[in-house]
């Protein structure tokens, strides 16, 4: 076997070690009466970040980075 065919094989083994451990998680959930886990994938605390731009109100006591304070000229 070549390495692809071996990390390809790894990857299935992996695959289906996930799948199961995921079926035994829910069956486990399920007798003892719980909500089962969260399906993989999305995250449930995932923090959706607006698109709209920042209120300029905000930055006015801030400096840019790697450009020195506002009222002082670069060295």
């Amino acid at each position: 076997m070549s390495v692809q065919d071996d990390l390809a094989a790894v990857k299935r083994c992996l695959e289906d070690l996930v799948r199961t451990v995921g079926q035994l998680e829910r069956s486990i959930a399920a007798e003892r009466g719980g909500a089962p886990p969260p399906a993989p994938g999305r995250p449930e605390n995932l923090v959706t970040i607006p698109d709209t731009p920042y209120d300029s109100g905000l930055w006015t006591d801030s400096d840019d980075e790697g450009l020195g304070a506002r009222d002082r000229h670069a060295p």
